[in-house]
């Protein structure tokens, strides 16, 4: 089976090295990093993936808005997204199954146990 590739959305660029360091070390997954979402919209039709990790609070376009336009996309539709954000409701998880997310990781997280969620979520263990 070929590596997983997953892009990950996320303008805090400390924390995006975190991640793609756990997944990459602990899963030895292929991370490839967009630091907007203008960027990611543009790397997810262009780049083969498995799976995308998206932030929720960005400056420029927000996850939700990111998530409608990968959506929208016939090039993008079918890739997993999960968000990763500090803003995570309970009472908002029947909106993020309709909107078709595959899972939500919290922030903070755990980076030892990140690679384990990610694979628990969409199913690759």
């Amino acid at each position: 089976m070929s590596k997983k590739r997953i892009l990950l959305i996320d303008d805090e660029k400390s924390l995006a090295t975190v991640i793609q360091a756990c997944l990459e070390n602990l899963a030895d997954w292929t991370v490839l990093k967009a630091e907007s979402g203008k960027e990611g919209l543009i790397k997810a039709q262009t780049e083969k993936l498995n799976a995308i990790l998206l932030d929720v609070m960005m400056p420029d376009v927000d996850g939700f808005t990111v998530l409608q336009e990968l959506k929208k996309n016939p090039l993008t539709q079918a890739i997993p997204v999960m968000l990763i954000t500090a803003k995570v409701e309970p009472t908002k998880h029947n909106q993020y199954d309709e909107l078709g997310i595959a899972g939500v990781i919290s922030k903070p997280f755990d980076p030892l146990k990140l690679a384990d969620q990610v694979a628990c979520i969409l199913g690759w263990n």
